[in-house]
């Protein structure tokens, strides 16, 4: 995600160093990121040790246990509502962020988001094509091709803090946006193709109640009371209408204002998403990932997902076409637009982050749910796919990564660096003169503190050369 270029298409950088505001905004992001895909990890390993010991029919009870009002259509299973119910706060907060990229991060400049959006949309594309040649050379069904398209960002960035890599902050960007775009397509596809059929009643009732929800933000209306069961509103009738509801979250999350006003220190959308995000993060995501990663894993059926085309194609989507298709669309677009890439960084750098990228667990498991509805075995097998890719993934960008650690380090120290204290990294000051003269009035400072501590040595030794 670089910094809004030049006007000189030949000085154009390729993940170039971010403007301060934003650095700041993505190093507060990825924090409370890291933290939820760290209890996201936990979730999945507690998922799989769960329903793969003796506790099994256990784990099968509380995930299949129905509860809510059947006369509102909301008899769900503790499944159902994690991945119906929970995963519409994440969407909400996932529209949320590509609103403010819309009309206050990169994206709003054309020149920046040609980068991130074309690489997103070639990072869902040529998985796509893998799965579906692999699954139609196999014979296998096709109904599966959106599984490896999406990226979990939260997983990502858990596999980033456990290995400890010190990832310059324009590849940190450039994940995360590549995950908004990402967010944003997976739920075109979501509502595109995963819809059941339509109840218009609901769907009407729906959009009347978003049209309530934006009325009043535009108002001006303030209060949780107010825009909690407006929205459970909006959420029950999107169930109903046969769109998943996830798609309500979104849509929500798209109508808060993320530019601010004068005399504001936050915009409103920014306010809400510092509140909602821990809950999506901490609570909403992986809890979903405890009651859809609970699939059986034996070696038979690890072996399976290597042979039958519909798992292999989704392991080899998210291994292979994730990785290719990102860098390739990056590398295209550096290539056309005749950008350079930042001399700080090397092509095999965005290769890394490009198979980071191929962890695709929360929206892929959400899809291969709705894409083998009905089958169950396969569903879960699938399920193993999008855990076994997601893995392999893992381990080769955090290898590629760690490979290059020691140059991140360096990186990440001289963008940290703040020798005169102000709270701005030295790095953004380069260009202020009073930056300057602060640090000339510190090395002189410096300078005459060794000249004292070295007349102090020297006098000290003088003292014991001289007569007993």
């Amino acid at each position: 995600m670089p910094a809004p270029a030049p006007a000189p298409s030949k000085d154009r950088k390729v993940l170039g160093r971010l403007s301060l505001p934003e650095r700041n905004f993505v190093a507060e992001a990825l924090r409370t990121e890291t933290v939820g895909g760290v209890l996201l990890l936990l979730a999945a390993i507690a998922a799989l040790i769960w329903a793969n010991s003796g506790l099994k029919e256990s784990y099968e009870s509380v995930r299949d246990f129905h509860l809510g009002p059947a006369s509102l259509g909301l008899d769900l299973s503790i499944g159902h509502w994690a991945a119906d119910g929970l995963l519409a706060v994440f969407f909400f907060v996932a529209g949320i962020e590509l609103k403010r990229e819309l009309v206050a991060g990169d994206l709003k400049d054309p020149r920046a988001a040609v980068l991130p959006v074309v690489a997103a949309l070639c990072g869902m594309a040529v998985p796509a094509l893998v799965y579906t040649l692999v699954s139609a050379t196999g014979g296998g069904s096709l109904a599966g091709w959106a599984v490896p398209t999406a990226t979990d960002i939260a997983f990502a960035l858990a596999v980033l803090a456990v290995i400890g890599t010190s990832l310059p902050s324009a590849l940190r960007a450039f994940l995360l946006t590549l995950a908004v775009v990402d967010d944003l397509f997976a739920i075109l596809i979501i509502a595109v193709f995963f819809t059941d059929d339509l109840n218009f009643a609901a769907l009407g009732g729906a959009v009347v109640s978003l049209a309530v929800f934006w009325l009043l933000l535009r108002k001006g209306i303030r209060g949780w009371y107010v825009y909690v069961p407006l929205a459970l509103v909006i959420w029950g009738l999107m169930y109903n209408s046969g769109i998943h509801a996830t798609i309500a979250g979104v849509a929500m999350g798209l109508m808060l204002r993320c530019t601010r006003r004068e005399g504001e220190e936050h915009s409103p959308g920014e306010r809400i998403e510092h509140l909602v995000r821990p809950l999506s993060a901490g609570l909403a995501v992986p809890l979903f990932a405890l009651f859809s990663a609970g699939v059986a894993v034996s070696g038979g059926a690890i072996g399976e997902v290597f042979t039958r085309p519909e798992t292999l194609g989704v392991v080899l989507g998210l291994v292979v076409g994730k990785a290719v298709g990102i860098f390739g669309g990056t590398w295209l677009t550096a290539r056309f637009t005749r950008a350079e890439l930042s001399e700080e960084l090397a092509w095999p750098d965005v290769f890394a982050v490009s198979s980071l990228a191929g962890i695709g667990f929360t929206v892929s498991l959400l899809i291969g749910e709705l894409a083998f509805e009905g089958d169950e075995v396969l569903t879960d097998e699938v399920k193993a796919a999008v855990l076994t890719g997601s893995l392999i993934a893992a381990v080769l960008a955090g290898t590629l990564l760690k490979i290059r650690n020691a140059k991140y380090r360096k990186l990440w120290e001289a963008e940290e660096l703040d020798e005169d204290l102000d709270g701005i990294p030295d790095v953004y000051e380069q260009d202020n003169p009073e930056y300057h003269l602060r640090m000339a009035d510190i090395y002189e400072r410096k300078a005459a503190e060794h000249r004292r501590l070295a007349e102090v040595t020297a006098g000290a030794s003088e003292e014991n050369d001289g007569p007993a």
